[in-house]
């Protein structure tokens, strides 16, 4: 059986560490390959060749580099099928969002490729008598990237693009539940004539991360995954004096008013809640109706569709399924005991997902589209990020109870509102303690040329990934205040047009 390694100084490198992990096909239940967990001292390898390459990564023009991007950019395009397809056959997500994932992962790398306008300085002149000052946006030197398994494209694309293009080099650690894909993306940077060393991947766990948060040549960490490892993440690195960006977890709550299109919002709900099997942190997890009415209506209409929701595995001949299966039997599993948990708790399962009818399932990590009514705060399934496809209904009485609940949640990554009403919808932006907020929009996740991260402990760090907050993030700022006491003049002419 295949064993994924890691990429290291522009080359597939074999881990001796002995440590693996198996990957699965979560369509089938199979073991597909086995991913290699490397030592402390393989993760310091990369470190080390990350720092060799970044003084000549940094001293290249931000024009050359972005020249790099570009072209990574189109043999991303050129292989977005190829790349699809393994996500879906390790993630599990059907084959359109595979594409649509990689599509919002490429968005940042355009971004990126403006980097020489991005990364400009300002200049005053004359400052005092004779006197200039400008500012400089340099590099810091090696970064890490840490991602989840539910995007195994999108996120490393939303760290290291922006990383790359202001001259850092980069570790990159990946999920082990889905690792090729990053493996890949590597392979045609290296295509696209990154330099050897720039970019690097290490396949591994807990022992990688340690290294990659503790050790001194390590400047910035980047993280996205739940708020336990997010708050161990940002703790850990930012002691040992590094910068960081540790984007945690969410419990995305969309508030219906009694006004709004329903038809229009049981079409959001139902791609926002049930997309990708919920594995989403943008997902919205908790649906508020204003209003018995309200809520009686959109529950009828709720149910009626999930009679429809197709599920089944993520590539297929024909048209995709609305969704495929969960990540791994462990992830399965919890999710199954979180529906259980909100039977025992006293909520109304009024779907249960679990005896949904899937064709073609075999032993793959299915399980239906499960929907809760008459949700409280004090329960687990609304206190807990559940990371699948479960939806509660909160009922509440009135737009003050609406926002309420909302702020009192731990989490404040993502949020949306659906109405008619511009006054509520515009009080509703401005006193929601949420990141990302979304009016008749479901899933608000900005585009690249902003910056994506939520509030309270959804994020820990003060700078969003990409965007502005990423040029910021990656680049420290120097400012030179200087003078000449004389004149110092060129001689002879030049006749030739200055290039690079």
């Amino acid at each position: 059986m295949t064993i994924l390694g890691n990429f290291i100084a522009g080359q597939p490198q074999a881990s001796h560490s002995g440590r693996t992990a198996e990957v699965f096909d979560p369509a089938s239940g199979e073991v597909t390959r086995q991913v290699a967990l490397s030592s402390a001292d393989e993760t310091r390898d990369a470190i080390h060749v990350a720092d060799e390459a970044f003084p000549g990564w940094a001293k290249m023009s931000p024009l050359k580099r972005s020249r790099i991007l570009f072209k990574f950019k189109a043999l991303v395009e050129e292989h977005a099928d190829e790349i699809a397809r393994l996500i879906s056959s390790e993630h599990g997500k059907v084959f359109s969002d595979a594409k649509g994932e990689l599509t919002r992962g490429l968005e940042v790398v355009e971004f990126a490729c403006g980097i020489p306008h991005l990364q400009k300085g300002e200049h005053s002149l004359n400052v005092g008598t004779g006197v200039d000052s400008f500012s400089l946006m340099q590099p810091l030197g090696v970064c890490a990237g840490i991602s989840p398994f539910n995007f195994p494209a999108m996120v490393p694309m939303w760290m290291f693009p922006v990383a790359l293009a202001c001259g850092n080099t980069f570790v990159m650690k990946p999920s082990e539940k889905d690792p090729s894909t990053p493996m890949r993306l590597a392979e045609l940077l290296k295509q696209a004539g990154l330099p050897d060393g720039v970019f690097n991947v290490v396949n591994g766990d807990k022992e990688s991360v340690d290294v990659l948060l503790t050790d001194e040549r390590v400047q910035a960490v980047s993280f996205v995954g739940s708020t336990p490892i997010a708050e161990y993440i940002y703790a850990t690195a930012s002691a040992h004096g590094k910068r960081v960006q540790a984007l945690g977890g969410a419990k995305n709550h969309m508030v219906v008013m009694p006004d709004a299109d329903l038809d229009q919002a049981v079409d959001a709900l139902m791609g926002a809640a049930y997309g990708s099997a919920g594995e989403r942190c943008m997902a919205i997890s908790v649906a508020v109706p204003v209003g018995e009415e309200t809520a009686e209506r959109l529950r009828a209409k709720l149910v009626e569709r999930l009679q429809t929701l197709s599920v089944g595995p993520g590539i297929k001949d024909g048209p995709d399924h609305d969704m495929g299966p969960l990540v791994t039997r462990v992830h399965l599993d919890k999710v199954v005991g979180y529906i259980q948990a909100g039977v025992d708790e006293g909520a109304e399962l009024v779907v249960d997902g679990r005896e949904a009818t899937i064709d073609n399932a075999g032993n793959g990590f299915f399980v239906g589209g499960s929907l809760f009514d008459h949700v409280t705060p004090g329960m687990r399934i609304h206190r807990e990020e559940i990371f699948g496809p479960v939806l509660a209904i909160a009922r509440v009485d009135s737009f003050e109870d609406a926002l309420a609940m909302v702020n009192d949640h731990e989490y404040g990554n993502g949020t949306a509102i659906f109405t008619r009403d511009g006054a509520a919808a515009r009080q509703y932006c401005e006193r929601i303690q949420v990141g990302m907020v979304g009016v008749n929009v479901p899933i608000p996740v900005p585009m690249a040329f902003h910056s994506f991260g939520g509030w309270k402990r959804s994020l820990f760090g003060p700078l969003h990934m990409h965007g502005p907050d990423g040029v910021r993030f990656y680049t420290r700022m120097k400012t030179i205040t200087q003078r000449w006491p004389s004149e110092v003049r060129d001689s002879g002419g030049h006749f030739t047009m200055p290039t690079l």
